[in-house]
C-alpha cells in the first residue's frame, strides 16, 4: 500500500509518500509545495490554485492508495488560522478527487505514534522519521512532518486491518 501524508500550510504544504508492506515502511518521495504571497486582490485564491495544482501533480506522479492530513490547530491569530484552514481544504480536496480516503490526525497523535510522546519537538520528529525510513533525504521540516503523518496513517491502517481480521475470524 502506498500512503501520502500531507502537512497543510498556505506558504509551505509538506508532502511525503511511503510504501507499506506488512510491518516494513519504505520512503518513496517527499517535498514541499510552495505558494508565495503576491500583491493585490485575489492573492489568496491564486495561492490556493497553486497548491491545488502542485498537490494534484504529486498524486498523479506517485499514485497513492490512501492519504492522511494533519488537523489544524487554532492559534491566537484568527486570520492566520482561517487561511491555514483553507490550505487544509485543498489538502483534503485533492486526494478526495482521486477517490482516496483521507485520514485526519491531531498533531499530538502523529508525534505519539512516530516519537512515542505527544509533545515532541520538530527535531525529534525529524530524527524518528529518519530512523524509520533509513537513507531518506528530507526536503525540509514540512516534508518531515508529512512523512510522520504518512507513518502515523500506515500504523493506523495496519491496526485497523488486524482488528478487522480478528473480528472476521471470531465471527466464523
Amino acid at each position: 500500500m502506498r500512503v501520502l501524508g500531507i502537512d497543510p500550510g498556505l506558504r509551505n504544504l509538506g508532502w511525503g509518500v511511503i510504501d507499506v508492506s506488512g510491518a516494513r515502511l519504505s520512503h518513496v518521495a517527499n517535498g514541499i509545495c510552495h505558494s508565495e504571497p503576491g500583491e493585490g486582490a485575489g492573492d489568496l485564491a491564486l495561492r490556493l490554485v497553486s497548491l491545488f495544482t502542485q498537490l494534484t501533480e504529486v498524486i498523479r506522479t506517485h499514485a497513492p492508495d490512501a492519504a492522511a492530513v494533519e488537523h489544524t490547530f487554532v492559534n491566537k491569530d484568527a486570520v492566520a488560522t482561517l487561511k491555514l484552514g483553507q490550505a487544509r481544504g485543498i489538502a483534503l480536496l485533492v486526494p478526495a478527487q482521486f477517490g482516496l480516503t483521507v485520514g485526519e490526525y491531531a498533531p499530538n497523535a502523529v508525534k505519539k505514534t512516530v516519537v512515542g510522546v505527544g509533545h515532541a519537538d520538530k527535531a525529534q520528529v525529524d530524527h524518528m522519521v529518519r530512523v524509520q525510513l533509513p537513507g531518506v533525504k528530507i526536503a525540509g521540516p514540512d516534508a518531515a512532518d508529512a512523512l510522520a503523518i504518512a507513518i502515523c496513517h500506515a500504523h493506523h491502517l495496519q491496526s485497523s486491518n488486524r482488528l478487522q481480521d480478528a473480528l472476521r475470524r471470531a465471527a466464523g
